[in-house]
């Protein structure tokens, strides 16, 4: 084997993201709620930042560099470059310049950086906003620990029984087989089988653990808990409903309730694939008893866990509105941003960067956090400009969908926008990342505009032909059609793909298929209604 050693010289090009680059893509990436709790931030760990109070001078300066600074500023731009912006501010305000020797020096730099900056400025304000929170939910397992902690059980259950509550999942169903608990259970203090025996300690049996799982499917709340299948869920719930304690015991008949766990106990399958008929043969019930216990038990929980703990939901907010204009007879759309604070640089901080007789590193830290505080400013500009560039685009060419409706959308490749726009199609792909508009079709997702689709033929129904149809219309085509059907006789996939050519749209049967289960709607079996 032979090592060689060589140079060459090779000529390329490489393109490298600084990061002010980079974080300028996560702002226009951000939704309006994002960008809200980073400007916050920044204003609470940058001092040279400040909003503008004063109504009339937010409108004269906003989100865009102020007075202060009015140049945008350029990625790459040097220090020296930076701040030949604040002598220029220097020169066009010397009045600033005696205002008692700034401030006195900005109160002697903030009494030496007092607290790194990291304002408390209304602090009780927020201090009582998160007092005024609710406080979330605890989790399952916790919950159900304390309910088992403090039920009426005899104490000789407690400890097995809180090795099976250990076991219960999100849903609140027993999770692992007795036989499987049984292995893992250690030695311990076990109840007596019958009465008048004593405790002792060893392995739980077969037996202490089928008496000890109906201890806790009789004391944990809500109903249905710790299950080992969906029939034994209901079937919990249905013994429940039986106590006269039960919420709206008045309101079910006892009968309705009995008939219910017959068919929860012996037909559960036919009732899933909806195979009334059958139970109805075989339980001699009727057609109306049955759809009658059928509407009890849609009141029932499959996850009664659910129950206890709630997601927490992040609200919408709408980046953008779209609006109608009769006058001009167009949509005009503007960016939902009067919720963020208007920016500039604080007056007294740019006018310290020129003091000599501050300390160097003080002037570097200052001149460095003025900086931040354009960039940030520049970037918040960039992104209202092109998201605004976006949507305008964007509306315009989907006015039949603000006219008529989701049917009327057509495709829209990202390229074709930003082609368009003149911006690289990532930037466009950020820009609508993670946005919300509100319309007068209601607020969608803005990437919900931008869809692939077919041309479509002439129908039996009138339709023109040679249009594009963007996928997101086929689907609302499809909605439709199955909406409108005669639940009696509901249409097979191959009878949905007729009824979509019917309307010029001609797609195969998969494609049919795998749009019903996007929409959520079941086979041609399970729609059928009796």
């Amino acid at each position: 084997m032979r090592f060689d050693y060589s140079q060459s010289l090779k000529l390329g090009q490489q393109l490298k993201l600084g990061a002010r680059m980079i974080q300028s893509m996560e702002i226009l990436q951000m939704s309006l709620a994002e960008l809200e709790e980073r400007v916050e931030q920044e204003l609470e760990n940058n001092p040279t930042l400040e909003t503008v109070e004063n109504e009339l001078d937010a409108q004269a300066a906003p989100l865009t560099p102020p007075n202060d600074i009015d140049v945008p500023l350029k990625v790459g731009e040097s220090d020296s470059e930076e701040f030949e912006r604040l002598e220029q501010f220097e020169e066009d305000n010397p009045d600033l310049q005696a205002n008692e020797y700034t401030e006195s020096k900005v109160r002697e730099f903030d009494e030496e950086h007092r607290g790194s900056y990291s304002s408390n400025v209304d602090g009780d304000a927020k201090l009582e906003a998160m007092a005024a929170v609710p406080a979330r939910s605890l989790p399952l397992l916790e919950q159900l620990q304390d309910q088992w902690a403090i039920c009426d059980a005899e104490e000789s259950f407690k400890p097995l029984g809180e090795l099976i509550v250990s076991y219960i999942d999100d849903n609140g169903f027993l999770k692992e087989s007795l036989e499987n608990i049984q292995q893992r259970a250690p030695e311990m203090l076990l109840p007596p089988l019958v009465s008048g025996g004593h405790s002792s300690h060893g392995k739980p049996t077969m037996q202490h653990l089928e008496r000890t799982l109906t201890a806790v499917q009789l004391f944990l709340d809500p109903p249905g808990m710790a299950a080992r299948d969906f029939r034994e869920c209901l079937m919990l719930q249905l013994e429940a409903l039986e106590g006269d304690d039960a919420p709206g015991r008045d309101e079910i008949p006892i009968e309705l309730i009995e008939q219910a766990k017959i068919v929860v106990k012996d037909h559960l399958d036919d009732l899933m694939t909806n195979r009334l008929p059958r139970i109805s043969e075989r339980t001699g019930l009727t057609l109306d008893d049955i759809k009658k216990t059928l509407m009890l038990l849609k009141k029932l929980s499959l996850a009664p866990g659910k129950r206890l703990v709630f997601d927490s939901v992040n609200p919408i907010v709408p980046d953008a509105v779209v609006e109608y204009d009769p006058d001009k007879d167009r949509y005009i759309c503007y960016l939902s941003d009067s919720r963020l604070p208007h920016l500039r640089i604080n007056r007294e901080y740019a006018l310290l960067t020129k003091d000599k007789s501050m300390e160097k590193k003080d002037r570097e830290f200052i001149k460095t956090n003025i900086g931040n505080a354009m960039w940030l400013i520049d970037a918040l500009n960039q992104r209202k400009q092109t998201l605004l560039k976006v949507l305008e685009r964007v509306v315009e060419y989907q006015r039949d969908f603000f006219d008529h409706g989701p049917q009327a959308l057509k495709p829209l490749p990202m390229l074709q926008v930003a082609q368009d726009v003149g911006i690289h199609v990532a930037t466009v792909s950020r820009a609508v990342a993670e946005k919300y508009i509100q319309t007068p079709r209601g607020t969608v997702a803005l990437r919900k505009l931008f869809s692939g689709g077919i041309p479509t033929s002439a129908g039996e129904d009138g339709n023109s032909g040679g249009e594009n149809l963007a996928w997101d219309a086929i689907k609302e085509a499809l909605r439709d059609v199955i909406s409108h059907e005669d639940k009696a006789k509901p249409l097979s996939d191959e009878d949905l793909v007729i009824e979509l050519k019917k309307r010029g749209i001609d797609i195969a049967r998969r494609t049919v298929a795998k749009y019903r289960d996007q929409l959520g709607f079941p086979t041609a079996r399970m729609r059928k209604t009796f």
